[in-house]
């Protein structure tokens, strides 16, 4: 129909209809004339609240921070420092497997002087097991102290086996130091041998307890500096023993780190400071991170 610009009604006809279709239109496009002012409708809050993806990136980074997540450790500070105090009670035999044993002993200690008193082996070995506590769980492991000075005495040997087997560890290290001769100095890690007999089995940990045992020594010996010991193992800073209960009654893979000679003047001097046992407990956890990763 030809446009009556007399007639009112058919004059407002094309601005109704442009107004009804500018509506459907804006309907149509729904937050795109928001947005052009600058706000957001529901279709973009939406959008907003969903998260994105985790990039590969950062899934990585995480588990390179944490590689020990998931894993348990078990750390068996050696002796108690309330031992000596308990001299019947340490005294009496348990059963280790193939014959029976002192439930624990009081350890060793650096010969005081007129100006130092003795550094007790029981001190030093909580020492470096509290630093090794914090590296393993930085790493994101889950760590159980066989004691933290939190009873009279003990555990004996053949409880501080059950402990790490109870916990189903992926590895159990006994922190220690020696009590040689002067002039013995290093460090050496003891592993199980091959035992069957009574409670004793170890022959299913033999191989995993070697390859922790040799992946420590490897660290401890980078990280502190120090050499393995030069009084046994020919040099390798491993020991194989097999009349320790509590090697002989684990079922998980467990070794014994002597962390250097207390009777050595010159063992003794790292042994007595702190930045030094820093360096071993660094060592230890160097090493356990490097056998549970394989």
């Amino acid at each position: 129909m030809p446009y009556d610009h007399r007639n009112p009604v058919t004059r407002s006809l094309p601005a109704a209809l442009a107004a009804l279709l500018c509506s459907a239109a804006l309907a149509g496009c729904g937050a795109a004339p928001e947005a052009a002012r600058g706000t957001q409708g529901p279709g973009a809050a939406a959008t907003t609240a969903t998260p994105a993806p985790a990039r590969p990136q950062a899934a990585a980074a995480t588990t390179a921070a944490r590689p020990l997540a998931g894993r348990t450790v078990v750390i068996d500070p050696g002796h108690n420092p309330g031992n000596f105090r308990h001299g019947r009670e340490i005294a009496e035999k348990v059963d280790i497997g193939t014959n029976r044993k002192e439930c624990d002993t009081t350890g060793t200690s650096t010969n005081a002087t007129g100006t130092q008193a003795a550094y007790t082996e029981a001190a030093f070995t909580l020492d470096v097991s509290h630093r090794l506590r914090k590296l393993l769980e930085e790493r994101g492991a889950k760590v159980v102290l066989t004691h933290d000075a939190d009873r009279p005495y003990g555990p004996c040997v053949d409880e501080r086996a059950r402990i790490g087997n109870a916990a189903e560890a992926d590895a159990v290290v006994s922190v220690h130091a020696d009590g040689s001769a002067k002039g013995n100095r290093g460090f050496h890690v003891i592993v199980p041998a091959k035992v069957m007999g009574g409670s004793a089995d170890t022959a299913p940990i033999v191989a995993p307890s070697r390859t922790l045992g040799e992946r420590i020594a490897a660290a401890f010996r980078r990280t502190t500096g120090t050499s393995p010991a030069n009084y046994l193992g020919d040099g390798t800073g491993l020991d194989v023993r097999s009349d320790l209960g509590g090697l002989n009654l684990s079922t998980v893979p467990k070794v014994f780190v002597e962390c250097g000679n207390m009777r050595d003047p010159k063992d003794a001097a790292l042994l007595t400071s702190g930045v030094w046992r820093q360096k071993a407990a660094q060592g230890i956890a160097d090493g356990i991170v490097t056998y549970l990763k394989g």
